[in-house]
């Protein structure tokens, strides 16, 4: 499991529907972190309370403090494209991604278990077309993997 987490002033995640419509499904309207969370085939439980702890407990906020510190909202958006395979030709190839009945249950899995650590967790829509919105702060951008 790979979590992309980003230290955001603000975060919004929209989704586009086939006919153009678009609704914000999840947002942040004060500082926090955005979690770009990708899954692969092998992953299970213990990947997932790795990267709900490490997302919670990071000390990456301002002073050095952490999710759990400042009751600060982290919005989760599943993002299969960071198990991408770029090292031949032109084409990503996105044999590394658990498919969606694998991965969808595990990103719900790391929000409920931000959320039971008592952390406010936003949440985009598992494969729809999303359109991420966000106000990097630092920029404070890391790649956490378990």
């Amino acid at each position: 499991m790979r979590a992309v987490v980003q230290r955001v002033a603000h975060a919004s995640v929209t989704v586009v529907g086939d006919d153009g419509e678009t609704e914000v499904v999840g947002a942040l309207d004060r500082p926090g972190l955005v979690a770009l969370v990708g899954v692969t085939h092998d992953d299970g439980p213990a990947q997932v309370e790795t990267i709900a702890r490490k997302i919670a407990e990071l000390r990456i906020l301002a002073g050095e403090r952490s999710v759990l510190d400042e009751g600060a909202p982290v919005l989760v958006v599943s993002q299969f494209t960071l198990y991408a395979d770029t090292r031949k030709g032109r084409r990503p190839s996105w044999n590394g991604a658990a498919p969606g009945p694998v991965a969808e249950p595990l990103v719900d899995a790391v929000v409920e278990d931000l959320r039971a650590r008592g952390v406010e967790v936003a949440t985009g829509r598992f494969g729809a077309h999303m359109r991420v919105e966000l106000l990097n702060d630092g920029p404070v951008t890391l790649l956490l993997e378990a």
